[in-house]
């Protein structure tokens, strides 16, 4: 699926704030540009990284406009607690010019019945209007979507091409053995930033959605080639592949935890991009040791790879 926008390195966008803790949606428009021509293949908005539990519907739909008309390939996040919510943000996704959809399943109510979550991811699909999709499948969410649930689904719907994979090694082993290898028209995408290396070599993932790439893209870009070369039999690719993972391991790591979105506006903070220095819950904030980490780590992580990779 080489014309499919669910291939090579996807950053998941994070929502800068205004002070008064609405979004920014002029920065948001301004990164996402500026990951495109850094070599991103496509934008992912709005998943967890980008905050929706905190915006409105409205809020959510007009970040996804701003991004298509500034031409940038999007790829929209539909979770909501409803279903009608979901499927109407498939539906706009569509309608404006957005590029995918990454189908969240249902949450809270119902969340573990498979009966209804089938209905939902039915309901989103549908609304899609052909817009191509991958299901999310995180063991965060409380429900993990197997097979015969999958299959079902892409029965019905042609736009279903493929499965964003959250969980760890052993989940990203079973989409692959079970879902995506034995057709060439369904993708496999790595959903973590300490699964990148396991994606492509052992599970021929075909795209990475990663979250620290927006703090450091370049070197993410540089991984997710290397692994690509591996994932091709290059033995020298395979080795700078692992050894480039292993380096950025501890920031990776943060992608698997609650405080995901802080650490990596920290990131950006540090970077020099002010506008990400706040959050919507003026309570939501890192610890000073927290940060203190991330200082340490971003530091030693940079001196690294200039050691390694002198310009």
């Amino acid at each position: 699926m080489t014309d499919s926008v669910f291939a090579g390195c996807i950053p998941a966008l994070m929502t800068p704030c205004l002070s008064d803790r609405t979004p920014d949606f002029d920065a948001l428009v301004r990164k996402g540009r500026e990951l495109i021509d850094l070599g991103m293949s496509a934008v992912v908005y709005c998943g967890s990284m980008g905050d929706w539990p905190l915006l409105t519907d409205e809020q959510r739909q007009e970040g996804v406009r701003r991004l298509v008309e500034a031409g940038v390939p999007v790829i929209v996040g539909t979770g909501a607690v409803s279903t009608a919510s979901a499927a109407g943000h498939a539906a706009h996704a569509a309608k404006v010019g957005a590029k995918g959809l990454m189908v969240i399943p249902r949450l809270l109510s119902r969340g573990s019945s498979l009966a209804a979550q089938k209905d939902h991811f039915s309901a989103v699909l549908k609304a899609a209007d052909g817009l191509p999709a991958v299901i999310y499948n995180s063991p965060y969410y409380g429900f993990a979507t197997r097979a015969d649930l999958f299959f079902a689904l892409r029965a019905s719907f042609s736009n279903l091409v493929g499965f964003k994979e959250f969980g760890g090694k052993a989940d990203m082993t079973y989409a692959a053995e079970n879902i995506t290898s034995g057709d060439d028209d369904l993708i496999l995408m790595v959903g973590v930033d300490t699964g990148v290396y396991h994606g492509f070599v052992n599970c021929g993932a075909g795209g990475a959605i990663t979250g620290i790439g927006n703090a450091l893209p370049k070197e993410v870009l540089h991984l997710v080639a290397l692994c690509e070369k591996a994932a091709a039999g290059d033995a020298e690719a395979r080795r700078d592949a692992k050894e480039l993972e292993e380096a950025l391991w501890v920031l990776s790591t943060y992608d698997e935890g609650p405080d995901l979105v802080l650490h990596y506006k920290y990131l950006m903070v540090l970077n020099g991009d002010a506008e990400y220095e706040l959050h919507f819950n003026e309570g939501d904030a890192l610890s000073a040791s927290q940060r203190r980490h991330i200082e340490n780590q971003y530091t030693l992580f940079k001196a690294w790879y200039a050691s390694r990779y002198p310009a």
